[in-house]
């Protein structure tokens, strides 16, 4: 499977999230819910990850996820120690701490991030900021099939 990420505009000090990324200011996402949500179990080493910046509908970088690790049912101080431990990699803002401050986490380690020839995005209104598909020409315009959320399900 391969995966796209969406990232924010703009990070701490207005930072683009996508710069930090490919700088490697910022090998590490996180995503987080109150219960198990996409990408939690369902991202493994090895996979191919694609970033894209949300509102810019062009998919521009990608690299291979080095590590995954997934969280339940954690106590506020666990959020706050598992955060505090990753935030070498992290590199998140406080307002990025605070949103991510979750019960279930899912933390993806990446690596070999590069830049590639923008990619047109073939947004569809029932998609998510984490798309996982079996190729990226899947989402890609001219090449995109209607999105479904068949291998999404837990």
């Amino acid at each position: 499977m391969v995966h796209l990420v969406y990232c924010d505009n703009v990070g701490k000090k207005g930072e683009r999230i996508l710069d930090k990324i490919l700088v490697g200011t910022k090998t590490m996402v996180v995503r987080g819910a109150a219960g198990r949500k996409i990408p939690h179990s369902r991202v493994f080493a090895g996979e191919t990850l694609y970033f894209m910046e949300k509102g810019t509908a062009k998919i521009t970088a990608k690299g291979i996820v080095k590590n995954v690790e997934n969280y339940i049912k954690l106590s506020d101080e666990e959020i706050l120690k598992i955060l505090g431990e990753n935030q070498s990699k992290l590199n998140l803002s406080e307002k990025q701490k605070s949103r991510w401050h979750k019960k279930c986490l899912c933390l993806v380690e990446f690596e070999n991030v590069q830049e590639i020839a923008a990619l047109d995005f073939d947004h569809q209104g029932n998609m998510d900021d984490w798309l996982i598909i079996e190729k990226i020409e899947d989402v890609v315009v001219g090449t995109s099939i209607p999105y479904n959320y068949d291998k999404s399900k837990f």
